[in-house]
């Protein structure tokens, strides 16, 4: 019995799935695998010690693996997806395939089919293929100068508007602020503004359930940071919908990320925005899990 690994390397999580040819036999999570973010050494002890307690939950060694698939962000970057399957082939057997994070979410999406898969998780990007099997991105470009719309740029976005509320005349309590403040363990206003400017910069990503809690209480700023995510990932979209369909050709979309998993508000926003702008997306709302789809390329590579 041939058995097959597949693993999304995500900024905040590492997710692995072990199965045979119909199954799942077993599952285990670990933090964040990004090379870019975290580094070769943490990446390597996250990958180690996650495979192993997946295998180790399937009743099989790491030996025993015939293909492996990881997605990994930064995987197309000179260099990364090289380093990404050496650090394999010093844990698992067979062949390794190694993809970026949107390769393996399109597939859980849509397997070989034509679509578009948006993801918001600590980043963002759109990323598509059109029945010819042509494909596109937009965004995706790092948490410095893009990331529309995803977890961290939420946590920047969230930080910088309380901010701006506090220089209103009149304005004393910015109940956003409070909670960024009781989440860093800062004290004062100067405090924050520090950590918010330090560098290395703070984790901003791991601000959105600070946001998420202020937004689902009414937080007025909140929810307009999360209504511009929503608008920001509806615009990625259509980039790559107007990239590689035709103008009267219905184009399925798929979503994928914590962010869309976990705020209504950013899925709603999202699927007005892109039906306003184009009528002939089709979003499903049921939001994907990319390791399935790392799990469906190892199977499918074996066959080719």
């Amino acid at each position: 019995m041939a058995i097959f690994l597949g693993i999304d390397g995500g900024g905040s999580k590492t997710t692995c799935v072990v199965g045979d040819e119909t199954s799942i036999l077993a599952s285990a999570t670990g933090a964040g695998s990004s090379l870019i973010r975290s580094g070769e050494a943490s990446v390597r002890a996250v990958l180690d010690e996650t495979i192993r307690r997946a295998c180790s939950a399937a009743g099989v060694t790491p030996s025993a693996i015939s293909f492996t698939c990881i997605g990994m962000a930064g995987a197309a970057r000179p260099g990364i997806a090289e380093i990404a399957h050496t650090m394999l082939a010093e844990i698992v057997s067979g062949e390794i395939e190694v993809v970026g994070d949107m390769v393996i979410a399109l597939e859980a999406g849509f397997g070989a089919a034509a679509g578009v898969v948006v993801i918001s998780g600590t980043g963002s990007i759109a990323y598509g293929r059109n029945s010819a099997g042509e494909t596109a991105r937009a965004g995706g470009w790092g948490f410095a100068v893009s990331d529309e719309g995803s977890g961290y740029w939420i946590g920047r976005s969230a930080v910088a508007m309380a901010l701006r509320a506090c220089d209103e005349p009149g304005r004393e309590d910015v109940p956003l602020l409070a909670g960024v403040m009781k989440s860093w363990g800062t004290a004062t206003r100067d405090q924050l503004v520090l950590r918010a400017n330090a560098s290395p910069p703070p984790d901003f990503a791991a601000l959105l359930p600070v946001v998420l809690a202020a937004a689902d209480g009414g937080d007025p700023i909140a929810r307009k940071v999360l209504t511009q995510a929503g608008c920001e990932l509806a615009g990625l979209a259509l980039q790559v919908i107007q990239r590689l369909f035709s103008g009267d050709e219905v184009t399925q979309v798929a979503l994928s990320g914590g962010v869309f998993r976990n705020s209504e508000l950013v899925r709603g926003e999202f699927c007005e925005s892109l039906r306003r702008a184009c009528p002939r997306a089709v979003v499903n709302t049921n939001v994907v899990d990319p390791v399935l789809g790392a799990l469906e390329r190892a199977r499918r590579n074996t066959v080719r």
